[in-house]
C-alpha cells in the first residue's frame, strides 16, 4: 500500500510539472493595442503550421507592474511567455522580434 501512495504522489507531481512547463511556452505575435494606464497589452498570435490562416483570436495579458511598455507600439512583433493567473492571462516575459 505504502508503495502505490509513492507512485500516485509521484505521477501527481510530474503531471503539475509537465502543465506548468506547457502554460509558459514562448509564443509570437503582433501587438495591436496597448493600454497603459491598465496595464494592459492586446496581441494578435500569429498561426504556426497554418497556410493562408486568418482570423486568429486577439487576446488581452496583463503585464506585471515592474514591466514597462514604453518600448512597444501596435504593429511590432513579439514574442512572450504568459500564464493564467488572477482570473486572466499574464505576460511572463515579452521580447521584440528582430
Amino acid at each position: 500500500m505504502r508503495a502505490a501512495k509513492i507512485v500516485m504522489t509521484s505521477l501527481a507531481a510530474a503531471s503539475l510539472i509537465t502543465s506548468a512547463a506547457l502554460a509558459q511556452q514562448s509564443m509570437s505575435g503582433m501587438v495591436t493595442k496597448i493600454d497603459r494606464l491598465r496595464s494592459t497589452i492586446s496581441i494578435q498570435q500569429t498561426q504556426s503550421g497554418t497556410v493562408g490562416a486568418t482570423g486568429a483570436a486577439i487576446q488581452e495579458y496583463k503585464v506585471p507592474k515592474g514591466q514597462s511598455l514604453e518600448a512597444f507600439h501596435a504593429g511590432d512583433k513579439v514574442t512572450f511567455t504568459a500564464s493564467d493567473s488572477d482570473g486572466g492571462k499574464t505576460i511572463d516575459k515579452l521580447d521584440k522580434e528582430k
